[in-house]
């Protein structure tokens, strides 16, 4: 079969439902593993696969919250790994203490990042196939 012959693909639509939860699954995941940090290590994993899928997602929205989620989750898990190197061995108030400072930080950011998406504007999405 020639190129020619071969039917038009339809063009696929992505729903403005869709596009909102794809933006606030990055800010659920912080939330949730900020408050079980047993998740920690599954959720370093995940937040990279979701990153990657989202960060050039058709609605550049998506990929804006999204970037802007991984900024706090990965700039507060380095300064909390910095900071680490020099935590005594049996220091667990200083772990205590910088998954606290971690709660704070994260938390209240990424509650108000939802609200954000929940308020933003959102519309559905024609993708054109190849």
């Amino acid at each position: 079969m020639t190129d020619s012959s071969m039917p038009a693909a339809e063009p696929r639509v992505i729903p403005a439902r869709s596009a909102r939860r794809s933006a606030q699954v990055f800010d659920w995941g912080n939330i949730v593993v900020t408050a079980v940090p047993v998740l920690l290590p599954l959720w370093v994993a995940a937040s990279m696969v979701l990153y990657a899928l989202n960060r050039h997602h058709p609605e550049p929205k998506v990929g804006h919250y999204t970037q802007m989620a991984a900024y706090r989750f990965y700039g507060v898990a380095g300064l909390i790994v910095a900071a680490a190197a020099f935590i005594p061995k049996d220091g667990i108030h200083y772990y205590l203490l910088a998954w606290g400072l971690a709660a704070i930080i994260i938390i209240p950011w990424s509650i108000v990042d939802l609200l954000r998406i929940r308020r933003d504007t959102w519309q559905d999405i024609i993708v054109e196939n190849p």
